[in-house]
């Protein structure tokens, strides 16, 4: 073992990269640098702050044309994982080959691994179900119950869908355990630090406090303007992510969010 990046890449077979999101960038640019030839997989979830790219779209311009690379995610958080408690994820690449591959190496008892080929559909669920946390944090640090966070968990995977397919994601991604999984964990899971930052925000606490109180990132924070910007531009409605974003940035009070949203008009549910 060792805590070195030049001495770990010359003994091992593939690089497994958990870094947040901003991080991946200088993490791939070294292992360029170093001339490293051996596969890379990333379990990052989330967009790259500076560029607002989603981790595959990094790793294209720093890696280049370079094929074998792909994305682990899924419903997991990490401290289970090391425990070794049962976990199911998804290796999505767009090489179906190294995707089943890679699939395969990584299975073990306690952790089955599917794989995908819908590359932009896994990382997209993993960047917007982290501001879905967001809110569902609120709605229980507001009390506001069972059936509110039911109803939030199922609207906002209707948000991460219409995006996702607006993006190119395939519809059925969604509906797995890169999207409704991942999602269902990270709005009901204590162990969830962008819940987290949703429950403090409801207690009204400033978002630097909390960022300063967690000491770890919360992607959800850096990922919501990002699905925000990217809503806007391909005219996917997504009142919840907007919601998230006006408490986040815009000053907006955690229960007036929540009143804008049940205050608007009633529509065909899709």
């Amino acid at each position: 073992m060792t805590g070195d990046l030049l001495t770990a890449m010359t003994e091992c077979d593939a690089a497994l990269i958990a870094t947040p999101s901003s991080e991946l960038r200088e993490v791939l640019g070294r292992m360029r640098a170093s001339r490293f030839e051996q596969p890379v997989i990333w379990a990052c979830k989330g967009f790259e702050q500076a560029s607002g790219r989603l981790p595959h779209q990094v790793a294209a311009e720093v890696l280049e044309k370079r094929a074998a690379c792909g994305a682990l995610s899924g419903p997991s958080f990490a401290l289970e994982v090391a425990q070794g408690r049962p976990t199911a994820l998804t290796l999505a690449a767009a090489d179906a080959a190294f995707a089943r591959r890679w699939a395969r190496e990584l299975h073990h008892p306690t952790l089955r691994v599917y794989f995908s080929t819908d590359l932009a559909g896994v990382e997209i669920s993993g960047a917007v179900k982290n501001v879905m946390a967001i809110a569902a944090g609120i709605s229980d640090g507001l009390g506001l119950g069972l059936n509110a966070r039911a109803a939030l968990i199922t609207r906002g995977l209707a948000e991460l869908t219409r995006l996702g397919v607006a993006l190119g994601g395939r519809p059925e991604t969604f509906m797995g355990l890169a999207g409704a999984g991942d999602l269902i964990l990270t709005c009901t899971g204590d162990l969830s630090r962008n819940r987290r930052v949703g429950l403090l925000l409801a207690k009204g606490e400033s978002l630097e406090a909390i960022l300063k109180e967690l000491g770890h990132v919360a992607e959800g924070v850096y990922s919501a303007p990002a699905v925000e910007a990217l809503a806007a531009e391909k005219r996917v409605d997504m009142p919840i992510t907007r919601a998230v974003c006006a408490v986040l940035f815009r000053g907006t009070p955690p229960r007036d969010a929540v009143q804008e949203l049940l205050a608007r008009d009633p529509r065909e549910e899709a």
